[in-house]
């Protein structure tokens, strides 16, 4: 059994810092986990909701939409608590502080990805470009795989260096299965240069950690056999607030009126380091070494 990786190395930070994006290529889930974490992801897309509450997006419906999409899910951790063990657990949100150096770190929301044999691409893009209604508009996400994932099997690849390019508007046009899932990043290229292409090819519970600007994206799953399941936690600095005028179709919805803070039913600390961590996060089910018990009583 692989070990849980509980601290990321000076030379993973640096990789990091330079890249835009760092691949740890096991250890980020507990193997017990992984089962019963695919388990749950056939259960969400079947539309069974756990705690009855419905996630925030659900962007494919068996019988609706086309097999051959990318099947995502916004905020499942709302609609399962296993799913919402792994999105909102300790070590994430300390690998993440890690690399982003905040104090504090807490979950904006999560994605649930399952990509199956024939699936076509998800387009290029960066995710702070959606961010906008936040302040400051940026974000350190993690994504993991649940499955042993060749290069064959569409799984996200990163362009190296791209974090020091400028924030552009979202793509939202070419974002589900488009012709050309490359061309919003030559787009982008400063000067048309060529993009260094890195896929992240890992064991079932790793994945890679990336910058909010670093343009990313993946190609269609083309292998025989894997489903490509991936679970993506997307997470602020713990100061993040709204932003006074800028709003979202659908998370501004959790702004309460007359403040711009971020609520903690809604969007956890994950971790801080002063040892805080939102104390409802403590009911999760314990996966391992992460039983998510809070150490401090009050907020930072």
């Amino acid at each position: 059994m692989p070990a849980l990786v509980e601290a990321l190395t000076p030379e993973q930070i640096d990789d990091f810092d330079r890249d835009g994006f760092v691949i740890v290529e096991q250890g980020l889930v507990p193997e017990s986990a992984l089962g019963l974490l695919r388990e749950r992801f056939v259960r969400l897309f079947d539309g069974e909701y756990e705690t009855g509450i419905k996630p925030d997006e659900v962007n494919w419906v068996r019988g609706r939409d086309a097999g051959d999409r990318t099947r995502q899910i916004c905020n499942g951790w709302r609609a399962d608590t296993v799913v919402g063990a792994q999105v909102l657990s300790e070590r994430t949100g300390r690998l993440t502080a890690q690399l982003s150096r905040y104090r504090g770190v807490r979950l904006l929301q999560d994605n649930v990805l399952w990509k199956p044999p024939g699936a076509k691409a998800i387009g290029f893009h960066q995710d702070s470009s959606y961010a906008d209604y936040l302040v400051p508009a940026e974000m350190i996400t993690c994504w993991i795989s649940l499955d042993d994932l060749p290069a064959d099997a569409g799984p996200v690849q990163y362009v190296r260096g791209s974090h020091l390019w400028p924030r552009t508007p979202p793509q939202r046009s070419q974002f589900h299965a488009p012709e050309d899932w490359l061309a919003p990043a030559r787009a982008a290229a400063p000067d048309g240069d060529e993009l260094d292409l890195v896929p992240v090819v890992v064991k079932a519970g790793g994945g890679s950690f990336h910058h909010g600007r670093t343009w990313h994206g993946s190609p269609p799953n083309t292998s025989a056999s894997v489903a490509r399941m991936a679970l993506v936690s997307h997470m602020l600095p713990v100061d993040a607030r709204f932003h006074e005028t800028n709003v979202d179709l659908i998370y501004s919805r959790y702004r309460r009126r007359g403040d711009l803070s971020l609520d903690e039913s809604f969007f956890p600390v994950l971790w801080h380091e002063s040892g805080y961590r939102t104390p409802w996060l403590a009911e999760l089910p314990a996966f391992g070494s992460d039983p998510g018990v809070r150490t401090r009583p009050d907020p930072p």
